[in-house]
C-alpha cells in the first residue's frame, strides 16, 4: 500500500524514475554549484569560440563541454555517451579534455550530433569522431555539408563563412526521429531557418528521482552576409516562423542553446538567473520572433 501512495505522489508531481542506470564514477564530478560559477568567471563577458571554459554536471547524467563561446553537451550512460557538437576544428580538442577532465572515456561516445551545419559549431565534428570512432547523425541538408565539406546554396550566410572539414555520416534523422544509447533517449526537432539542417534536441535527464527535460534548441538567428534579404525569400521566412513555434511548444525544464550567451547560461549555470524554468524555450522562441520580426523591418526601410 506504501509503495502505491508513493508511485501516484510521483506521477502527481510529474516525476518519474529512470530506466537504466547512470554512468557509474566514484565521485558525481564538476557539480554545477561549483563548476557553474567557475564557468562565468572564467567566461565573463567571452564569446570566444576557443576560450577554454570548465566543464559543468547540469542535472543527472548531462554535462556541459564546450567552450566559454560554443556550447557542447554530453549526455552519459553506462552503455555509452552522446554528444551534441563539437566546436570549431581547434575547440574539438577543448571539449575532448573536458571529457577527459571529468573522468569518462573517448572510446565511450557512441554517437556525435549537431545543432546546425557551421563551422563553429560543427568544424571539429572529423576531428571528434576521429577522436572517438563515434558514428556521426546529422539531417539529411547537414550531412550533405559534412559530406561535401561545403555550404549550401540557400544558406544566408553562404560567402562569409567557411565550409567545413568533411566527415563521413551513419544515418540521416528527421524531425521526431530518436537516437537512443541504454537508457537515453534524444528525439530530432527540425528547426531550419538559421540553416536549412538545424535540429534541435531534447532529453529527459534524472538525478535520483528527479526529472528535468531538456531542451537543446538551435540558433534560430536571421544572420546573413551583407547583400542577403529575407524578405525575397519568404519561404525561408516561414520556415523560420514554424521552427520557432515548434521551440516553443516544447517540454523544457532546461534550456541550452549553440551559443551559451543566447540563453544567459553563465549566470544561470552561475546560479545568477533560474537554470530551471519551464518558460525558457517559450521565452527564447519570444526572443527569435522579434529578431526576425526587427530585421524584416530593418529591410523594409531599404
Amino acid at each position: 500500500m506504501f509503495a502505491k501512495t508513493v508511485l501516484v505522489a510521483l506521477a502527481a508531481a510529474q516525476i518519474t524514475i529512470p530506466l537504466g542506470g547512470a554512468k557509474p564514477v566514484e565521485k558525481l564530478p564538476a557539480p554545477i554549484a561549483v563548476a557553474g560559477p567557475a564557468f562565468a568567471r572564467v567566461c565573463r563577458g567571452s564569446d570566444d569560440w576557443d576560450k577554454p571554459a570548465p566543464p559543468i554536471r547540469l542535472h543527472g547524467n548531462t554535462y556541459y563541454v564546450g567552450t566559454c563561446g560554443i556550447a557542447a553537451i554530453l549526455i552519459t550512460d553506462k552503455d555509452g555517451d552522446i554528444l551534441i557538437d563539437t566546436g570549431t576544428e581547434k575547440g574539438a580538442d577543448l571539449v575532448a579534455a573536458n571529457i577527459r577532465r571529468l573522468g569518462f572515456q573517448m572510446g565511450d561516445v557512441k554517437y556525435i550530433l549537431h545543432s546546425h551545419e557551421h563551422v563553429d559549431h560543427v568544424g571539429g565534428m572529423a576531428r571528434m569522431q576521429q577522436l572517438t570512432g563515434g558514428e556521426v547523425i546529422a539531417s539529411a541538408a547537414a550531412a550533405a555539408a559534412f559530406r561535401t565539406g561545403l555550404v549550401a546554396d540557400d544558406d544566408p550566410q553562404r560567402g562569409v563563412i567557411d565550409p567545413v572539414p568533411r566527415v563521413p555520416v551513419a544515418r540521416t534523422v528527421k524531425d521526431g526521429d530518436t537516437v537512443r544509447v541504454g537508457a537515453i533517449q534524444l528525439t530530432a526537432h527540425a528547426t531550419p531557418g538559421h540553416t536549412a539542417g538545424a535540429l534541435s534536441w531534447s532529453w529527459v535527464s534524472c538525478d535520483g528521482g528527479v526529472c528535468r527535460s531538456f531542451v537543446f534548441a538551435d540558433s534560430l538567428s536571421p544572420v546573413s552576409r551583407d547583400d542577403y534579404r529575407f524578405t525575397d525569400h519568404p519561404e525561408l521566412v516561414a520556415a523560420f516562423r514554424s521552427s520557432i513555434a515548434k521551440v516553443a511548444a516544447l517540454d523544457c525544464d532546461i534550456l541550452l542553446t549553440p551559443h551559451p550567451s543566447a540563453s544567459n547560461m553563465a549566470a544561470r549555470f552561475a546560479g545568477t538567473a533560474p537554470l530551471f524554468d519551464p518558460k525558457g524555450c517559450a521565452d527564447y522562441a519570444a526572443a527569435k520572433t522579434r529578431q526576425l520580426d526587427e530585421r524584416l523591418a530593418k529591410e523594409a526601410t531599404k
